[in-house]
């Protein structure tokens, strides 16, 4: 599974980004605008806050989707045993930690600029065919939209659990594309298209980018949703781990295909992971 780096300043960036999320569905950019030190420090700040009570005074209120969730809140789709993490979900109005403010909200604009950016690479490198399919070109989809998230995951070191249970399932990405600031230790791993998994290499400052559901869906499987999963460290490793994906997710009324808009989408999907109650019928 060959997994290109992309470097952000070279020429030919947009052609590689385009292969290797053809072929792979993952890329990982180097020297890109966001600094190696503000990445340090960010996970710096947010590890003090998820080893703090003052997490508590974030816990999600339902039907909102952002503030603390709590260890072993979620489940990959059709993964009846929940993830061994908790995390903490951004958009652009969501009350933070005060000491945390200012620099997550730079880093959430910085990546839905970023990533708005790759967005237009991707649409400029796809062919006529599967570009005629979109509804919009991919940066035109992300105008005004404040539905994408950041997500800002602990997971702790894995103490007794049951054998199925992992940091997180395999699974697919809801959204357009991901952009992962790289995690603190390792553990990201992708499947090929033979079922074979494959360790993500990112070093410390880089971003992986991988598709998403909905970049497949409008693409018509053009550029797939690769599965991944984060796997349980070993003995030697078992430490707490931090990561830091941002969730591009173009306006609700964006269609993504004939009958289904990114919001029909999305619903679907967060009541299959188990963040949003099934409707009784």
């Amino acid at each position: 599974m060959n997994v290109e780096t992309v470097d952000y300043q070279d020429p030919t960036a947009s052609a590689a980004l385009h292969r290797s999320l053809r072929d792979t569905g993952f890329a990982v950019l180097a020297n890109h605008p966001i600094s190696a030190e503000r990445i340090a420090d960010i996970y710096d700040g947010w590890g003090s806050f998820f080893a703090s009570e003052d997490k508590f005074e974030f816990a999600v209120q339902p039907p909102r989707h952002d503030g603390y969730f709590a260890f072993r809140s979620e489940n990959a789709k059709d993964s009846p045993t929940k993830d061994l993490k908790e995390f903490f979900h951004v958009y652009p109005d969501s009350p933070l930690p005060e000491a945390l403010s200012a620099a997550t909200a730079a880093i959430y604009a910085d990546l839905q600029a970023l990533g708005v950016e790759l967005l237009s690479w991707i649409q400029k490198e796809a062919p006529d065919d599967i570009r005629t399919g979109f509804s919009l070109p991919l940066d035109e989809m992300m105008a005004d939209s404040n539905q994408s998230l950041l997500r800002i995951l602990h997971y702790p070191p894995v103490e007794e659990a049951e054998p199925d249970a992992i940091r997180a399932a395999a699974h697919e990405d809801i959204n357009l594309i991901t952009l992962l600031l790289s995690g603190s230790k390792p553990g990201l791993q992708a499947k090929d298209a033979a079922g074979n998994w494959h360790d993500i290499a990112c070093d410390a400052g880089m971003i992986t980018i991988n598709n998403g559901d909905m970049l497949a869906m409008t693409s018509d499987n053009y550029f797939p949703s690769t599965t991944h999963r984060v796997i349980n460290p070993d003995a030697k490793q078992n430490q707490s781990r931090y990561s830091m994906p941002m969730f591009l997710h173009p306006r609700p009324e964006v269609l993504l295909k004939p009958g289904t808009t990114a919001d029909d989408y999305l619903q679907e999907r967060l009541t299959e992971i188990g963040l949003k109650p099934q409707t009784a019928s």
